[in-house]
Protein backbone atom coordinates (compact mmCIF):
# COMPACT_ATOMS: atom_id res chain seq x y z
CA UNK A 1 0.00 0.00 0.00
CA UNK A 2 1.52 3.27 -0.97
CA UNK A 3 -1.18 5.93 -0.75
CA UNK A 4 -3.69 6.84 1.94
CA UNK A 5 -6.68 5.82 -0.18
CA UNK A 6 -5.36 2.23 -0.15
CA UNK A 7 -4.96 2.12 3.63
CA UNK A 8 -7.75 0.45 5.64
CA UNK A 9 -10.34 2.86 6.98
CA UNK A 10 -11.39 2.83 10.60
CA UNK A 11 -15.11 2.05 10.49
CA UNK A 12 -15.78 3.02 14.08
CA UNK A 13 -14.21 3.50 17.48
CA UNK A 14 -16.16 2.93 20.67
CA UNK A 15 -13.39 4.15 23.01
CA UNK A 16 -15.15 7.23 24.36
CA UNK A 17 -12.22 8.40 26.52
CA UNK A 18 -9.86 8.75 23.53
CA UNK A 19 -9.05 12.32 22.50
CA UNK A 20 -9.49 11.37 18.83
CA UNK A 21 -12.99 9.94 19.26
CA UNK A 22 -15.70 12.12 17.71
CA UNK A 23 -19.15 10.54 17.93
CA UNK A 24 -17.75 6.99 17.87
CA UNK A 25 -15.48 7.72 14.93
CA UNK A 26 -11.73 8.30 14.83
CA UNK A 27 -10.52 11.76 13.85
CA UNK A 28 -6.77 10.96 13.79
CA UNK A 29 -5.27 11.11 10.31
CA UNK A 30 -3.89 7.61 10.82
CA UNK A 31 -3.40 5.21 13.72
CA UNK A 32 -0.81 2.60 14.59
CA UNK A 33 -1.76 -0.80 15.96
CA UNK A 34 0.71 -2.09 18.55
CA UNK A 35 2.29 -5.46 19.11
CA UNK A 36 1.00 -6.07 22.64
CA UNK A 37 -1.21 -9.03 23.53
CA UNK A 38 -4.43 -7.12 22.82
CA UNK A 39 -3.46 -5.54 19.45
CA UNK A 40 -4.20 -2.11 20.87
CA UNK A 41 -4.22 1.25 19.12
CA UNK A 42 -1.03 3.02 20.19
CA UNK A 43 -2.42 6.35 18.96
CA UNK A 44 -4.97 6.22 21.80
CA UNK A 45 -4.70 9.29 24.05
CA UNK A 46 -6.95 9.38 27.15
CA UNK A 47 -7.02 13.14 27.72
CA UNK A 48 -9.89 15.51 28.44
CA UNK A 49 -8.94 17.65 25.45
CA UNK A 50 -10.14 16.72 21.96
CA UNK A 51 -7.73 16.45 19.05
CA UNK A 52 -7.61 15.30 15.47
CA UNK A 53 -8.95 16.47 12.17
CA UNK A 54 -12.16 18.40 11.62
CA UNK A 55 -13.48 15.58 9.47
CA UNK A 56 -13.45 11.89 10.32
CA UNK A 57 -11.32 10.05 7.74
CA UNK A 58 -8.96 7.92 9.81
CA UNK A 59 -6.86 5.09 8.40
CA UNK A 60 -4.58 2.40 9.81
CA UNK A 61 -1.09 3.68 9.03
CA UNK A 62 0.94 0.80 10.49
CA UNK A 63 0.57 -2.45 12.39
CA UNK A 64 3.24 -4.18 14.43
CA UNK A 65 1.01 -7.09 15.49
CA UNK A 66 3.04 -9.74 13.61
CA UNK A 67 0.70 -12.65 14.35
CA UNK A 68 -2.37 -11.02 12.75
CA UNK A 69 -3.61 -12.50 9.47
CA UNK A 70 -4.03 -8.97 8.11
CA UNK A 71 -0.41 -7.91 8.80
CA UNK A 72 1.44 -7.72 5.49
CA UNK A 73 4.96 -6.34 5.96
CA UNK A 74 3.81 -4.18 8.92
CA UNK A 75 0.88 -2.81 6.90
CA UNK A 76 -2.75 -3.68 7.58
CA UNK A 77 -4.35 -5.50 4.66
CA UNK A 78 -7.87 -5.64 6.12
CA UNK A 79 -10.54 -3.84 4.13
CA UNK A 80 -11.43 -1.82 7.23
CA UNK A 81 -11.01 -2.07 11.01
CA UNK A 82 -13.00 -1.45 14.15
CA UNK A 83 -11.46 -0.19 17.39
CA UNK A 84 -13.08 -0.65 20.79
CA UNK A 85 -12.98 -2.00 24.34
CA UNK A 86 -11.48 -0.05 27.23
CA UNK A 87 -7.91 -0.30 25.96
CA UNK A 88 -8.54 0.69 22.31
CA UNK A 89 -8.19 -2.83 20.96
CA UNK A 90 -8.30 -3.67 17.28
CA UNK A 91 -11.56 -5.62 17.08
CA UNK A 92 -10.67 -6.75 13.54
CA UNK A 93 -7.52 -8.55 14.75
CA UNK A 94 -7.36 -12.27 13.90
CA UNK A 95 -4.49 -14.51 14.98
CA UNK A 96 -2.73 -16.59 12.32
Amino acid sequence: MSVATEMPRILDCSVEVCSYNKDNACSAAAITMGSGPAASCTTFIPLGVRGGLDRVTAFVGACSKADCVFNDNLECSAEAVRVGADSAQCLTYQAR
